[in-house]
Order: structure tokens, then C-alpha cells, then sequence
């Protein structure tokens, strides 16, 4: 018997993962992103400026800018 693949994907207009329930992007999904992205860092980063964009408009007062930032983005940079 095969179970369906979990994809930790965002449950708009929450944001809050629809597998775990936990903040989205969450460790899953960080994980799914980066390797669906592996080859293209700068690609993934954009999409993940898009989503941050939704998710801002969507969430409004609910977090800070910087830290919805973090939460979306700055994970994902690469680090030297």
C-alpha cells in the first residue's frame, strides 16, 4: 500500500503548514525547497520573495517584517 507523498505545502491565507500545522515554510518544506531548487539558489530565492510578498499582504499586522523575512527568505540564502 502506498501513503501519499506529504508535500508541507502553505495553507493560505494562514500560512501554516497543511501537513504539520506549524509556521510554513517548515522544516519539511524547507527541506522539499532546497532540493527542488538545488541547482538554481537564485531561483529559489525569488520564489521565495514572491511568497514572502503573499504572505505579507495576507498576514498583515500578525508578525514583524523582519522576522516574516527570516521566516521566508534569509533561510534560505546562501551563507559564506
Amino acid at each position: 500500500m502506498s501513503r501519499r507523498a506529504r508535500e508541507h505545502a502553505p495553507s493560505r491565507p494562514t500560512w501554516r503548514c497543511r501537513d504539520c500545522g506549524i509556521a510554513w515554510p517548515c522544516s519539511a518544506a524547507k527541506l522539499r525547497l532546497l532540493g527542488q531548487y538545488r541547482e538554481d539558489r537564485p531561483g529559489l530565492l525569488i520564489h521565495l520573495a514572491a511568497l514572502h510578498e503573499e504572505a505579507a499582504a495576507q498576514l498583515g499586522d500578525v508578525t514583524s517584517p523582519v522576522g516574516l523575512f527570516d521566516r521566508f527568505v534569509s533561510w534560505a540564502r546562501v551563507r559564506g
